[in-house]
C-alpha cells in the first residue's frame, strides 16, 4: 500500500488540476470494483487546501482499498446461505418505512403546543423527579478595568432595581465584561470560574453575602446575586421549564404512536385487508 499511495497522491492531484472532457477517470481498482475521480471528488469536504485535498483523498482511497478488500475476502469464503441478507435486508427496510411514516405523522398530525398550565401541572405532580444536581443562581457579572472602577457606584446601581438603565450605561461603556442573567438561572461553577477568588463553600457563602466582590492586579470584578438554589434542592421551575416540556411532548409522542399504530390495525381488520387461515 505504501508503495502505491504517492501514485494515488499524483494521481489525484493531476486529474483535480486539470479534466479531459467527460470521460470517467479510474482512481483505484479492486477486483470488479472501481473508485472513480468525480465519486472522489463529490465526497470531497469544501473549503480544504490542496494540501488538506491530498491528504483526505490519500486517506478515503486508503479506506476505500482496505473495505473492498475485506469484503471480497468475506465473499470469497462465506458459502451463499451465509452471503444471502435478503431477509435482514427487507426487515431493515420495514422498519425504516415504518420509521419513517410515523415521524411523518407525528408532524403532521401530533399537537406539539404546550401551555404554561399544562406545564405547570405536570411539574407539580411530578416535583420528585426535578432536583438539582448542581448549584445555581441568578446574578449580574462585572468586570471592570481597575482604572475606571468606581466600587461604591457599582454596588449602588446594582442595588437599586430603579437604576437598571444607569447601571447598563455605565457597564456598556467601560466594563470588559458584563453580563445580565438576573432573570435566568446559570450554573454557579461557571460564574465562579471567572473570578480571581476561590469560593470554597459556595453554600455558605451565598447565604451570607449579596455580593461577591474582588479584584486582581488589572481587573475589579463584582457578581451581584439575586437569587440562588443548591445542589439537592428542588428544581425551579423556571430552570427546568424546557425539560418538563419535552418529557410532556414525549409522553405525548409515545400516546400518540400506539393510537396511530392501534388505528391502522382496526382500518386493516375492517377493511378485510387480513386473511386468517390457521383457525
Amino acid at each position: 500500500m505504501n508503495r502505491i499511495k504517492y501514485y494515488w497522491l499524483y494521481l489525484f492531484l493531476l486529474v483535480f488540476s486539470c479534466r479531459n472532457g467527460d470521460e470517467p477517470v479510474t482512481l483505484v481498482q479492486v477486483g470488479e470494483k472501481i473508485l472513480y475521480e468525480h465519486q472522489l471528488h463529490e465526497l470531497l469536504p469544501p473549503n480544504l487546501t490542496k494540501a488538506d485535498s491530498s491528504l483526505w483523498a490519500e486517506d478515503y482511497i486508503t479506506k476505500w482499498v482496505r473495505k473492498q478488500l475485506f469484503v471480497q475476502q468475506a465473499e470469497a469464503n462465506l458459502t451463499e446461505s451465509q452471503k444471502d441478507v435478503r431477509e435482514e435486508l427487507e426487515e431493515y427496510r420495514q422498519s425504516l418505512v415504518s420509521f419513517r411514516y410515523k415521524n411523518e405523522m407525528v408532524n403532521q398530525k401530533m399537537d406539539t403546543i404546550v401551555t404554561h398550565d399544562q406545564i405547570m401541572n405536570y411539574y407539580n405532580e411530578h416535583k420528585d423527579q426535578f432536583f438539582l444536581n448542581q448549584d445555581i443562581l441568578k446574578a449580574i457579572y462585572i468586570k471592570m478595568p481597575m482604572e475606571v472602577a468606581e466600587p461604591d457606584v457599582l454596588r449602588s446601581l446594582c442595588n437599586d432595581p430603579g437604576k437598571v438603565s444607569e447601571l447598563d450605561e455605565y457597564c456598556i461603556s467601560y466594563a470588559k465584561r458584563y453580563d445580565k442573567f438576573d432573570d435566568n438561572w446559570v450554573v454557579a461553577k461557571l460564574v465562579f470560574e471567572n473570578i480571581p477568588e476561590e469560593i470554597k463553600d459556595p453554600e455558605s457563602f451565598l447565604r451570607r453575602n449579596k455580593f461577591i466582590e474582588t479584584k486582581d492586579r488589572d481587573y475589579y470584578y463584582l457578581v451581584c446575586i439575586r437569587d440562588f438554589r443548591f445542589i439537592g434542592q428542588p428544581a425551579p421551575i423556571d430552570y427546568v421549564e424546557s425539560q418538563v416540556k419535552n418529557l410532556i411532548l414525549n409522553a405525548r409522542k409515545s400516546e400518540f404512536l400506539k393510537k396511530l399504530e392501534e388505528d391502522v390495525y382496526q382500518d386493516g381488520i375492517e377493511k378485510k385487508r387480513v386473511k386468517i387461515f390457521y383457525k
